[in-house]
């Protein structure tokens, strides 16, 4: 299994893999303050997401030739000296995550990015902040327990409301959950 992160230490288990998404951030933060540190800026901000790019592109074409050009195009990038400081400083602090940040060279069902995985917890973070959190231990497993149904129910095309109908009232008109991903895994898999 592999887990994918923003680089937090509590998700290094496992095989463990970066966000390329929150890599970027980390560059982004770098202030420029000339137009020749602008420039230097974009121009590797470019070359960052052209190669995420070929990585995209990996694959769906793997090849050792590509593996080993990928690789080279990861060491320039990020070892390059631009002689804007905070930028090299950025990009050496970056370049020591590759063997996560290209995972997928090795792991071809491994994403670039966990963007997915943030957006699908967002509403519950939304909501816990606006109602302060829950009250008792009981109360955080239900709205997290309900949370997790109405995203898998709409991930599956399913009413949330006609799902719990069907759950409440017992007329087993809708498959169980489990089985409707494990089928869609399965189905995804296989194309």
């Amino acid at each position: 299994m592999a887990i994918i992160s923003d680089d937090a230490g509590q998700f290094d288990v496992f095989v463990h893999g970066l966000c390329w998404i929150h890599a970027e951030r980390n560059i982004q933060k770098v202030h420029c303050f000339t137009q020749e540190q602008t420039a230097l800026l974009e121009g590797k901000l470019a070359e960052f997401w052209k190669l995420y790019k070929e990585l995209k592109l990996y694959k769906d074409n793997a090849t050792p030739f590509m593996k080993e050009e990928l690789n080279n195009r990861f060491d320039q990038i990020f070892t390059e000296k631009t002689g804007f400081l905070s930028l090299d400083q950025t990009l050496e602090k970056i370049g020591k995550n590759k063997q996560e940040l290209l995972l997928v060279l090795d792991r071809l069902d491994v994403p670039l990015h966990n963007n997915t995985s943030e957006r699908d917890i967002r509403e519950y973070v939304k909501k816990r902040k606006i109602s302060g959190s829950t009250r008792s231990n009981n109360g955080q497993k239900c709205r997290d327990t309900f949370t997790s149904l109405k995203k898998t129910c709409r991930k599956l095309g399913i009413g949330f409301w006609e799902y719990l109908d069907d759950r409440i009232n017992m007329t087993r008109k809708i498959p169980l959950l489990s089985d409707m991903v494990a089928l869609t895994r399965k189905i995804n898999s296989n194309s």
